[in-house]
């Protein structure tokens, strides 16, 4: 068995040193087996789905690469691998699970152009973005990262938190 199926939140998966092509196999195992492949993937008993994409390509390598890589060029939408990520891959399901009972934000906010469910992990600093599908039923999951740097990014999710939510998780 591959070194990093056996990892559990919040342990960090192994890639250091790995060269790209069995790093990239590695977190694919992970992402099968949570994400891709996981018939009771949900949220609030809601199944999560991948943005639907318009331009051809395949939702599941959209998704992905969100996952493991993070934007550099805003203007061409340019991503690159991201180590933060892709270390965390396997935390995704566990959240989405709601395996941790303590220290945890679960909200809805209305964004400008849709809205959004966060999973926060206070401790850990590491968020989960999902879309509520119109019809109430679903959610794609857009994003999840670990908040880096200064305070700023951990002020910008409390704001939302204490200022924008919704009463209700969507």
């Amino acid at each position: 068995m591959p070194l990093n199926l056996t990892k559990k939140y919040n342990d960090l998966l192994d890639l250091l040193g790995m060269p790209e092509k069995q790093r990239t196999e590695s977190l694919r195992i992970i992402f099968n087996r949570d994400i891709e492949n996981n018939p009771s993937f949900t949220f609030n008993g809601k199944p999560i789905y991948p943005t639907p994409m318009e331009d051809g390509r395949i939702a599941m390598e959209n998704l992905f690469n969100h996952l493991t890589r993070k934007e550099v060029d805003k203007d061409i939408h340019h991503r690159e691998f991201d180590m933060s990520r892709s270390q965390r891959l396997h935390w995704i399901r566990h959240h989405v699970e709601q395996r941790k009972p303590d220290n945890m934000l679960y909200f809805s906010v209305a964004e400008p152009r849709a809205y959004r469910t966060y999973i926060y992990d206070i401790d850990e600093k590491y968020v989960i973005v999902l879309e509520p599908r119109r019809s109430g039923t679903a959610y794609y999951l857009l994003t999840a990262y670990h908040l880096e740097g200064k305070d700023a990014a951990r002020n910008k999710i409390m704001s939302k938190y204490n200022r924008r939510r919704l009463p209700y998780i969507l």
